[in-house]
């Protein structure tokens, strides 16, 4: 038998027709079919008795996560993001909600479907706090950092083993939480848009430290570091120029935050270029060099930045314009392999309400360039052209969310029909969990979470009602994915030859049924 035939054979693995197949980096990647669909309500309020932030950032408790019968059952942390800030930022407390939910997936091929197979509770929340070296407590705070850095009050300085961190003006930590994750001693790990930056924090809310961040992405503004991201609350300035000269974009910081399966590697992801890699003249077409880091996480009390990556994120053309998507979650398979969610900027009520790119993608860094320390690392892509010294991630299509024929088996579209829900903008959490299933073991649910920018017409925060003037629920959707080895030469062509035979089978029916 040629040797080319065996090796194609090698990558093949039996996928049924309408399943999406992707074979990259020594893994096959099935995706089966969409099964379920959850929402909470857009003017749900916490304990706190404030509007409920959706899903800047996800976690799921691995031990809670249960099966009986076809339910499963677990627990999440939460990260909504800095408050509800249509007319500037506001000074709303960041927090880590709870969530628990039931799940039973939806039967396979059907349709028609509601819009309930995933159940959600809001269990608690849980507000993000320092304690004060004189005693007492202050919160973290949602506001926009003060233009101008330490000198200005917009920055506190480095001390007692923290790094220089975002402030606002009124002197609480300034915190833009778009991700989180759980250490293996308990603590949380949240990682922040201003900084960025990434915060420590015990279970109960306790701000306990935080990690040291790579210059090549803190924002410079005349020369020296500035946080504000151009958001001032009302009565406080804005910045001097709008825009950085260097590091991340002004709300363009940490947007991804994973842990591996292995609990030593902690991955975190600009959501976009940083500054220096973009050409100004040009910037929403050259903002796709962004950069994935690593940290050493074996010692909790000892994390350390280990890694820097280029990652060039997809384009698409909208109208005359190329654009780029904007990374918004990671999620670590291993420690070279992720999942990315990039997305425009396109959805229900917003932009041209129909998406162009709403996706989840893989990624290797295994063959990546570690541009930590190198030389080029302080710009990877001058005027936005990659450095063609630097090799960036490898990376591949999984899922394509704006797919038409899985939303509508739901009720749910991309883009404005009639009698049909349109997806919402942000898309921002994800969560992989096992379908717990003894003749697929290798099956697992993958969970796509919305964030609705606390989008509401019955809304309340930081002591005050509002009315964005529009309802935007917070969304779950799951997929049901297969994730397993590529198979050894000979099982390869097994499953290709039995996979023909079960098609020729499939269509003989199909010809018998029609009469021919």
């Amino acid at each position: 038998m040629p040797r080319s035939f065996l090796a194609l054979a090698a990558c093949l693995s039996f996928a049924l027709p309408g399943q999406a197949q992707t074979v990259f980096g020594g893994t096959v990647f099935t995706v089966q079919e969409m099964v379920g669909v959850g929402r909470l309500p857009a003017n749900l309020r916490d304990e706190h008795g404030e509007t409920f932030g959706s899903i800047s950032g996800l976690w799921a408790d691995m031990a809670s996560w249960t099966r009986v019968g076809n339910t499963y059952s677990g627990s999440f942390l939460a990260a909504p993001d800095r408050g509800y800030n249509i007319a500037g930022t506001i000074d709303y407390a960041p927090r880590l909600n709870t969530l628990q939910m039931s799940f039973t997936p939806a039967p396979t091929g059907a349709s028609g479907l509601a819009q309930n197979q995933i159940g959600l509770t809001l269990t608690s929340a849980t507000r993000l706090y320092e304690a004060l070296p004189t005693g007492g407590t202050r919160l973290f705070s949602g506001l926009d950092p003060v233009p101008g850095g330490v000198a200005t009050g917009g920055a506190r300085p480095a001390a007692g083993g923290l790094p220089e961190l975002p402030q606002a003006f009124n002197g609480k930590l300034a915190l833009d939480a778009e991700g989180v994750v759980v250490l293996a001693d308990g603590s949380r790990l949240i990682s922040d848009e201003y900084g960025p930056s990434i915060y420590r924090f015990a279970p109960d809310g306790r701000f306990i430290g935080a990690l040291e961040v790579a210059p090549s992405v803190r924002p410079i503004r005349n020369g020296v570091t500035d946080y504000s991201s151009n958001n001032p609350t009302v009565g406080q300035p804005a910045p001097s120029p709008a825009n950085p000269s260097a590091g991340r974009a002004n709300n363009q910081g940490f947007e991804g935050l994973s842990i591996s399966p292995d609990g030593r590697t902690l991955f975190v992801g600009l959501q976009s270029a940083a500054r220096q890699d973009i050409n100004p003249a040009s910037a929403a077409a050259t903002r796709d060099n962004t950069r994935i880091f690593t940290y050493d996480i074996n010692s909790p009390d000892d994390i350390r930045l280990s890694g820097e990556y280029v990652v060039q994120l997809p384009k698409f053309v909208q109208g005359t314009a190329t654009l780029v998507a904007a990374q918004s979650e990671l999620l670590a398979l291993s420690s070279t392999q992720l999942l990315m969610l990039p997305r425009d900027s396109n959805g229900r009520e917003v932009g041209t309400q129909t998406s162009l790119l709403r996706a989840v993608e893989i990624l290797d860094l295994s063959a990546a360039t570690n541009v930590l320390g190198a030389s080029f690392e302080t710009q990877v892509a001058p005027g936005g052209v990659l450095n063609p010294a630097i090799v960036p991630a490898a990376k591949s299509l999984l899922l394509n969310l704006n797919d038409r024929s899985q939303l509508n088996r739901f009720g749910l579209t991309n883009g404005i029909q009639a009698n049909f829900e349109n997806l919402s903008e942000k898309w921002e959490g994800l969560v992989l969990l096992p379908a717990l299933d003894p003749d697929r073991p290798d099956d697992y649910f993958l969970f796509v979470a919305n964030d609705n920018d606390f989008a509401t017409t019955d809304g309340f925060h930081a002591g005050a009602a509002y009315n964005d003037g529009k309802n935007l629920d917070t969304m779950f959707l799951a997929y049901r994915v297969t994730i397993s080895p590529v198979p050894e030469p000979g099982t390869a062509l097994l499953l290709a030859l039995g996979g023909a035979v079960l098609l020729g089978v499939a269509g003989r029916r199909r010809r018998v049924q029609a009469g021919v």
